[in-house]
């Protein structure tokens, strides 16, 4: 079928009014549910052809997220659908007010490659559970999860419902020619903009969950040995490869030696060798290739070994850094960690503002005073004090970026409200209304509207 008829059908069963139903919507995110569970050995032996990703890793990062939502929307769909009563101001009596909850339409899903899972599925849940039709493309550059990804749905969904939609940039950018009702996009901020200026054309809202170089900030108020612990895990979980990973190190001055022997410590720890399962390789030789160039083998403080065939990046701390340098200029996505160190927290901070918003921004401090500094003076996307990339796992907390790093956010209540329309309803008696905004005008009247106004 072609993709433009698919849609057409998705328009066409939309208006049936069949998914407004809270019970159609949880019959199929229950179905989702138990397909994930029961091709679970299938999602993991396609991620680890894609980029070797472990069992544990695809089942704590990707698929425990995708179960985690489809939970919090089977238990919250009811309350989270129901009109929202508000009150109703004085000129408005006698009268109700209140918000529905209307489902969108027709919404296209663009996946991202480095949680493949995750980041094309989620999406959908929360559309879903909102009421509406869905295409969803997955990345192709994780072809083995596209593959299974687009068979699961379309062999137990009806596409006018749910469909996947397989293929590469040819068929995404026939997808960003068709009117949908809402885009939600993953990727990266020059694809973002793409997807931003196509979206323009129809006058179709979007999503956009971009990236950016999101700082990991320590002090010397900081407990070093937990700092340095959560920062090695946050970067090269994935090989680096996530958006929300730290992308640079800001360390003050005083305790920076101190602290890169940490660094040095759990990288060592952990074992993040060629065949270990917890580190994954890099997705492709284009990656691979733009991550290297990056390595600057005079300021190499730990790693920098990589194997082209394997496809394998070690661990690499880089000192000495300028905010100049090549590694600087762009999000790395992957697992190079460049270190800056600072003597002044506040000029630090400033520096750090005015640089594009990032996806996310990482504090280490007890101190009160860099918390609230930190917490004030930087705008990014979301984050953690003593801690990194944890807040994704808190649905009660929206995740989306600001500026350069994305529009809107997702997870939680806020991927309900984000695949909805907040529809306003003001319900007046036919009974009890004064005169005063009627024509003729009076001074008289006018004095009361200025009171009542």
């Amino acid at each position: 079928m072609e993709i433009e008829k698919i849609v057409q059908n998705q328009r066409e069963f939309f208006k049936t009014q069949q998914t407004r139903s809270l019970a159609f919507r949880k019959m199929y995110l229950e179905k989702l549910k138990n397909l994930i569970i029961s091709n679970e050995d299938t999602l993991y032996e396609a991620i680890h052809k894609d980029f070797g990703k472990s069992k544990f890793d695809t089942f704590t990062t990707e698929i425990s997220f995708i179960l985690n939502d489809i939970d919090y929307y089977l238990k919250n769909l009811k309350s989270l659908a129901k009109p929202k009563k508000v009150s109703t101001n004085l000129v408005n009596q006698l009268g109700n007010s209140k918000i529905y909850s209307d489902p969108l339409g027709c919404i296209l899903v663009i996946g991202a490659w480095n949680y493949p899972y995750q980041l094309s599925l989620s999406p959908i849940i929360a559309a879903i559970a909102a009421g509406n039709c869905c295409i969803v493309k997955p990345s192709e550059i994780a072809e083995n999860t596209m593959k299974v990804m687009c068979k699961i749905i379309n062999e137990n969904f009806p596409s006018e419902y749910l469909y996947a939609y397989e293929g590469g940039i040819d068929e995404t950018t026939e997808l960003l020619t068709i009117k949908f009702d809402k885009i939600f996009f993953t990727g990266s901020t020059k694809v973002g903009k793409i997807v931003y200026k196509a979206a323009a054309e129809h006058l179709t809202p979007v999503v956009l969950e971009l990236g950016g170089k999101s700082p990991a900030i320590v002090t010397k108020e900081a407990h070093l040995e937990t700092a340095a612990k959560r920062i090695v895990w946050g970067k090269f979980l994935n090989a680096g490869q996530t958006c929300v990973a730290p992308d640079y190190l800001l360390i003050e001055e005083s305790v920076q030696e101190q602290f890169l022997e940490m660094l040095r410590k759990y990288i060592k720890e952990f074992q993040y060798t060629p065949d270990a399962d917890q580190y994954t390789r890099i997705i492709n030789t284009r990656n691979f290739q733009r991550l290297i160039k990056l390595i600057d083998n005079e300021k190499v403080y730990f790693g920098g070994h990589y194997d082209e065939e394997k496809l394998y990046i070690e661990p690499t701390i880089m000192t000495q850094i300028d905010w100049e340098d090549s590694v600087m200029e762009e999000e790395i996505f992957g697992p190079i960690l460049p270190v800056i160190s600072f003597k002044n927290f506040n000029m630090m901070i400033n520096i750090v503002a005015g640089h594009e918003k990032p996806l996310a921004a990482y504090l280490f401090t007890h101190n009160s005073e860099e918390k609230e500094i930190f917490t004030r003076k930087l705008s990014f996307g979301g984050g953690c004090i003593n801690d990194c990339v944890m807040h994704l796992s808190n649905d009660n907390l929206p995740f989306g970026g600001v500026g350069n790093s994305g529009i809107g956010n997702y997870h939680g209540k806020y991927g309900f409200e984000t695949f909805s329309h907040q529809k306003s309803i003001l319900e007046k008696t036919t009974w009890g209304e004064p005169n005063i905004k009627y024509p003729p005008y009076s001074e008289k009247k006018l004095s009361w509207i200025k009171k009542l106004l």
